[in-house]
């Protein structure tokens, strides 16, 4: 069956989905209408075997189809992919962000399976003006990539290089281009986001950047965050924290363990006490501000004890949003080659940590009921609050549109809501 446009499936993170929206467009602008793209996340192999089993399922359901796979998985192991039979192409990660690499993929100037570059040799990241996001109520922009740091789980800096920024101003254009636009939130993301800036003449922090973001954007209403590294978090950061409404109060943390030995294993830049510091001075300047965190369960040489600091640490911190992940060896990683914890473990443990998550959360959503908030419409009538709680309102909404709504209950991993106020915002 014929494609009408570019069809692109996303794997993995944030960035990723900001990414996916440049490929779009490129390949639109390419008269790439037959075409579909994978962009794929190397996190885990459980990403990676749904990866290549959507790539099977699309060639069965698209004989005709130019099937393209890139990503971080494509950029660390091509050969996976170039292997497959149904893959026409595999683009490295600094690539696919290029016009000219759709472009000669459309004028059939690539014949090669395999277009893969080193990435480390990579230095600059731009800043891609794009006017929205296909099937998204909130605008993901990019404003960092890469990763200078060496955390012995993580195979990511070998798919995206070493750490690199996007220029302010570049910053500040796009978020006023999707305010335009009419979106009412935007996301900041990147691989890690507090390392901003520190390859920027002047150096500029992520807090310096993200004041300027509030000062020339007047008319943005909410500005949000993707995962931090808690002790990266810098002063200009703390001082929007605590002043600015426009800063979501919601902060992910990558927490990763809960135990020190643990964390000096995984060659963590904080260990326990840092994580619980991070969080009493963001409620000392923020109250009411919610966290979420990203948990590996079953690393390599953790005992029982380990883990157990782990769940205490969630409890302590109230953290609320977790993201959980049994450990999975990437080859290539330290990590791979420690002590491993034996798989039906990891996954006991994963799952009492998501069992742990699912009460956290229901004590954080009974808080809200019978106040007012400010929701963003996500799908039709389920939308989100500044604390990133899920709403299903009593009616149907543009997506996209934001409105105050009177919580009402909760139901399930959901809050409950009727709109409060006849006239929603202006959708993207």
């Amino acid at each position: 069956m014929s494609q009408k446009t570019p069809q692109v499936q996303t794997f993995g993170c944030r960035l990723n989905v900001y990414e996916s929206e440049v490929i779009r467009e490129h390949a639109r602008s390419a008269g790439l209408d037959d075409i579909i793209v994978f962009n794929t996340c190397a996190v885990t192999a459980e990403s990676e075997r749904q990866a290549r089993q959507a790539i099977r399922k699309a060639r069965r359901e698209n004989p005709d189809a130019k099937i393209v796979v890139s990503g971080c998985s494509a950029q660390i192991k091509p050969e996976t992919y170039a292997d497959m039979p149904e893959v026409d192409h595999v683009i490295g990660n600094d690539l696919k962000m290029k016009a000219q690499t759709w472009q000669d993929i459309s004028g059939q100037k690539i014949s090669e399976k395999v277009i893969v570059n080193d990435i480390m040799s990579v230095r600059e990241t731009a800043g891609h003006l794009i006017e929205g996001f296909e099937g998204h109520s909130r605008a993901f922009i990019q404003v960092q990539n890469g990763c200078d740091h060496r955390c012995t789980f993580c195979i990511i800096p070998y798919g995206r290089g070493n750490s690199r920024s996007v220029p302010v101003a570049d910053i500040i254009t796009q978020v006023k281009a999707l305010v335009q636009a009419g979106y009412n939130e935007v996301v900041l993301s990147g691989v890690d986001v507090t390392s901003y800036g520190k390859d920027l003449e002047g150096q500029p922090t992520l807090g310096f950047m993200m004041s300027r973001i509030f000062r020339e954007v007047p008319e943005l209403p909410r500005l949000r965050l993707s995962s931090l590294d808690p002790v990266e978090i810098d002063d200009d950061l703390w001082a929007l924290i605590a002043c600015e409404p426009r800063l979501m109060p919601h902060l992910h943390l990558s927490v990763q363990a809960g135990d020190d030995m643990t964390l000096k294993r995984m060659k963590r830049r904080h260990l326990r006490q840092d994580i619980i510091n991070v969080c009493k001075k963001a409620r000392r300047l923020r109250p009411n501000i919610v966290f979420g965190a990203d948990i590996i369960a079953g690393f390599p040489t953790e005992t029982d004890e380990m883990f157990a600091a782990t769940l205490r640490l969630v409890e302590e911190c109230d953290l609320t949003f977790l993201h959980v992940f049994p450990y999975s060896p990437r080859p290539g990683t330290p990590a791979a080659k420690m002590p491993q914890v034996p798989l039906d473990v990891r996954k006991k443990r994963a799952a009492q940590l998501r069992d742990l998550g699912n009460l956290q959360m229901a004590r954080f959503l009974y808080r809200f009921v019978g106040g007012v908030s400010d929701v963003v419409v996500e799908q039709h009538n389920i939308g989100r609050t500044p604390h990133f709680a899920e709403v299903v309102l009593d009616q149907t909404l543009p997506v996209g549109s934001m409105t105050k709504v009177k919580i009402s209950g909760v139901s399930g991993d959901k809050l409950c809501g009727k709109i409060a106020e006849n006239k929603p915002s202006a959708a993207a």
